[in-house]
């Protein structure tokens, strides 16, 4: 396989990003900033900002967008490895931030992850520091979802759900309270936005019932990709090979960086919708 197809196996340094420590509501979190240009938040997968992550947020960077990278769980710029990550998911599903299981509300009702006030937060700031129209933003795996409920802030344009993993224990189920998916949803109608989302056939993770259960709750306003399990980087860092084992990671693990894969168009399908949205 051609190089270009997979990262080092080693650590990210992120030296080329500004580490600040940003505080909202008395929740301290950092986040790596790096670019000019529109602002777009990206939402690290499991299990952390890993190379793969970093690489992506690059990516968007040469794009012509400033870049929010908030660190959300694991250690940053760690090779995701097998028992290290392996601890990190664990944490994140008790984690009183996250919302990892269908019905989690204190109703039993499905409930939005309390994280997404700070990202909402994020975006808000964001925004006042890059100016133009508004912020992107793209969630992946544990955070796939959050760019959706994200929408709730006026700032936020450009959506882009990368294989949503949650509620790990609903295939069907969006990780989302009702109300916040209603208002999400009148919100893409009246302002004439859509969100796009990506997944591959075969990811165990990111079953075609959630896209199925997207499409029912958006309409035409969600615009899901599917790609051939096929087109997946056979050679992912040990965490996916041996943990997550299915296709799963569109646009970081398995992501082959070769003209012509549907991995590659993906990303710069991502790249395009931000910049039609932004401005860049």
């Amino acid at each position: 396989m051609n190089q270009k197809s997979r990262q080092k196996l080693t650590d990210d340094g992120l030296e080329d990003f500004e580490r600040r420590t940003i505080t909202f509501e008395a929740n301290e979190k950092t986040v790596y900033i790096s670019g000019a240009g529109p602002a777009v938040i990206v939402m690290t997968e499991m299990p952390g900002i890993s190379p793969d992550v970093a690489r992506f947020a690059r990516w968007v960077r040469e794009a012509g967008f400033t870049v929010y990278m908030p660190a959300l769980f694991g250690r940053d710029g760690a090779l995701p490895g097998v028992k290290e990550g392996v601890g990190v998911f664990k944490r994140a599903c008790v984690s009183a931030e996250f919302r990892a299981f269908a019905g989690s509300g204190r109703d039993g009702s499905n409930e939005s992850s309390p994280v997404t006030n700070w990202l909402r937060a994020l975006a808000r700031l964001a925004h006042s520091e890059c100016g133009g129209p508004g912020v992107g933003a793209i969630g992946m795996c544990f955070t796939g979802n959050f760019a959706l409920t994200m929408m709730l802030e006026p700032a936020m344009l450009a959506p882009v759900l990368c294989q949503p993993s949650l509620p790990v224990d609903d295939p069907a189920g969006l990780e989302i309270a009702p109300g916040d998916l209603q208002a999400v949803s009148e919100r893409l109608q009246r302002d004439d936005l859509n969100v796009l989302g990506f997944r591959f056939a075969g990811d165990d993770h990111c079953r075609a019932e959630r896209f199925a259960a997207y499409s029912s709750a958006l309409g035409n306003r969600f615009q899901g990709r599917v790609l051939p399990d096929e087109s997946a980087n056979p050679e992912p860092p040990p965490f996916f090979a041996r943990v997550i084992r299915s296709p799963h990671s569109v646009v970081t693990a398995h992501l082959i960086d070769e003209a012509g894969q549907p991995t590659l168009q993906a990303r710069d399908e991502i790249l395009d919708f931000f910049k039609q949205r932004l401005g860049a």
